[in-house]
Order: C-alpha cells, then sequence, then structure tokens
C-alpha cells in the first residue's frame, strides 16, 4: 500500500470515527429530560448553575442544555455560559430564521416540539441544520439541539 492510499484509509477512517461520535435525537431527548428531571427535583437556581458548568453533567460533546426565560433571555448556556443575562428574542440563524422566537411559540402554545434551524456546528465550522427539542417548565424554556446528519 502507497503511502498516499494509507493516508486517504487513514482519514476516512478519522471521518468515520468523529461521524460515529456525533450525537442525534434519541441522545439529545435523553440530555432534555434529565435537565427538566433535575429542574423539577432542585429547583432554577441549582439547575441552571449545574446548566451553565462547561465541566458539568448537561454537556456531552456538541450536545448541551440551554434555557430562556419566557421573555428570550438567555438563563443557561452550556457552549457559552457568557450569553447568560443576554437578550436573544431575536436571534436568528443563518437563513434569517427568528429562531429564539420561534422555540419560545412552540414552548407557550405546545409546552414541548422540536425546531428545526440552521446554525454553525463548531465542530465541522461549517452551517448545519440543527433541530433543538424543547419544553417550557414553569417560567423557564430547556433545549437540546443536534445537528441532522
Amino acid at each position: 500500500m502507497t503511502i498516499r492510499k494509507l493516508l486517504f484509509a487513514l482519514l476516512l477512517g478519522l471521518g468515520a470515527a468523529a461521524q460515529a461520535q456525533t450525537h442525534g435525537a434519541a441522545d439529545a431527548r435523553t440530555l432534555l429530560d434529565r435537565a427538566v428531571a433535575y429542574l423539577e427535583t432542585k429547583g432554577p437556581e441549582a439547575a441552571l448553575a449545574a446548566y451553565n458548568d462547561p465541566k458539568g453533567p448537561f454537556i456531552a460533546d456538541e450536545l448541551y442544555v440551554f434555557a430562556f426565560d419566557l421573555d428570550g433571555t438567555y438563563r443557561a448556556s452550556g457552549a457559552n455560559p457568557k450569553l447568560v443575562g443576554s437578550p436573544a428574542r431575536d436571534l436568528r440563524d443563518a437563513a434569517g430564521t427568528p429562531v429564539t422566537a420561534t422555540i419560545l411559540d412552540v414552548a407557550k402554545t405546545k409546552g414541548e416540539g422540536a425546531v428545526e434551524y440552521t446554525w454553525l456546528d463548531r465542530k465541522t465550522n461549517r452551517i448545519e441544520h440543527k433541530i433543538s427539542l424543547v419544553k417550557r417548565v414553569g417560567d423557564l424554556v430547556l433545549g437540546v439541539g443536534y445537528y441532522r446528519p
């Protein structure tokens, strides 16, 4: 086997390994359910602190819990806790879709659901299709998003 073929095979293997590590809908649902249960048992203060902990149990590779209050202000972001307290109601995706407003609408009218949009995948550094599973719990809207394969 030539060096070129060996490198190509190695790159294909790395791509497959990276693909295998991508989390999907079932993993996102499990993380969201855990986050909801934690909020219901520990209360908002402890739950929001746990969601914002970059080394905590509510971050799994590219999956993380985010939370908004009903006005659309970040209360938690496992991807970037510095966002906490910032307004997100007018946040739009790469295609101009009002992401947070849509998430809030689904949570307020249905209690829970899925919202699809385009977002930067930090793993690939490409704009990808993302789906966030969201659920209203009291005065908070929790969510976990995953990239559609």
